[in-house]
């Protein structure tokens, strides 16, 4: 028989408090954790990003990026909570792919993503509606990044639009260029630019959207010249990465390859060997020869787990400073405990729920990109 979270919630039994797990020792949470798991069984999914600190991913019961971890939660059946290591939109997307019966957590709500908080559904919808005095958005196909929130996806999903990962944004991009003439593509403005000079479209007709200024800063030529226009977003973790560090690396060690995320800025990506989506990064090295040495240029957690995995090469962080996912990392082992234990006794808490008319068109987008061949 499959161990199920409580059927009921105890409404009238308050949530176990945060502050005594905060003081718990770390020997303590992990058994709490480990006893939660053993209680609920197959009913419940504990989901680890890429990103994770070691001492949480280590209880995922499935790690990878944010939408293979949607997608392989949606295919359980025995599945009656999901509890997402991650960070807020990786939650809404769980919550939009997975079955009604299903409940979405995550274990600290302050885990949000600067760079979707970068583009905001008001924003999009004011640029949206500036573009129309100028060019015919009919013509104009929105763009999403998974890295937004369930409002942009659902915006896409009702503007003829669809949503893009890192290893799909070019052929999401030839999609949008075969039914209409121009995109927008949001909130990262690097992922944009380099896949779409990868596909041969000049820089000059891309043109970076700042929404804080009248036109997003453009000039009425240059939107009407447009076949991309670029969100002014980033991610801040990819973006300390500099054309600089490429060349420290290359003087102090010769013949060292560079392997870095298309999140990196352009004048990265350009001096890089190989440029890829954390999927992509992960299989290179893992079949990368032994005895090869690498300079990765993406967040420090995954870089230093795969020097860890990855003992029969040499494997550098591409970046004299600290580059990690800050947010990512308010998930910790004292949330996941507090969560968890929670969510056993029937008195959940942060749970992620969508409404359901923005998942509705959410979920439209996302099928868009999923259709794809």
């Amino acid at each position: 028989m499959i161990a199920t979270p409580a059927a009921v919630d105890n409404p009238g039994l308050a949530a176990l408090p945060f502050e005594t797990y905060r003081q718990a020792p770390n020997a303590e949470l992990n058994e709490r954790i480990e006893a939660v798991k053993r209680e609920l069984g197959d009913g419940l999914l504990i989901l680890g990003h890429h990103y994770q600190q070691d001492e949480v991913i280590r209880f995922a019961d499935l790690r990878g990026d944010s939408l293979k971890l949607s997608q392989l939660a949606a295919e359980s059946r025995a599945c009656r909570a999901i509890v997402f290591c991650g960070v807020h939109f990786m939650a809404e997307t769980a919550d939009i792919l997975s079955r009604d019966e299903v409940t979405v957590h995550l274990p600290d709500m302050g885990a949000g993503c600067s760079m979707a908080d970068m583009a905001d559904l008001d924003s999009v919808e004011a640029a949206w509606a500036d573009l129309g005095e100028l060019i015919d958005v009919e013509d104009l196909t929105p763009v999403t990044y998974i890295n937004s929130t369930a409002e942009l996806k659902a915006f896409c999903g009702r503007h003829g639009g669809i949503v893009c990962t890192s290893t799909n944004a070019r052929k999401v991009l030839d999609w949008a260029f075969a039914k209409n003439s121009r995109a927008l593509f949001f909130p990262d403005q690097h992922l944009g630019r380099n896949t779409a000079r990868a596909m041969g479209i000049p820089l000059e007709r891309m043109h970076v959207w700042n929404p804080r200024l009248p036109l997003g800063g453009n000039s009425v030529e240059a939107i009407e010249n447009s076949r991309v226009l670029l969100w002014r977003g980033h991610c801040s973790v990819h973006q300390m990465f500099k054309p600089a560090h490429v060349g420290q690396f290359r003087k102090q060690f010769p013949g060292i390859k560079v392997l870095v995320h298309p999140e990196c800025m352009m004048e990265v990506v350009e001096l890089a060997d190989l440029v890829g989506s954390t999927e992509f990064i992960i299989k290179t090295v893992e079949n990368a020869p032994a005895g090869s040495t690498w300079a990765v240029g993406t967040e420090l957690h995954l870089v230093n787990r795969l020097a860890a995995e990855n003992p029969d090469k040499t494997i550098h962080f591409l970046s004299p400073m600290v580059c990690m996912c800050a947010t990512m990392s308010r998930i910790d082992l004292p949330h996941l405990a507090w969560c968890l234990d929670n969510l056993a006794r029937g008195t959940p808490v942060n749970q992620v729920k969508v409404p359901d008319e923005t998942a509705r068109w959410a979920r439209v987008a996302l099928q868009r990109m999923l259709d794809l061949p």
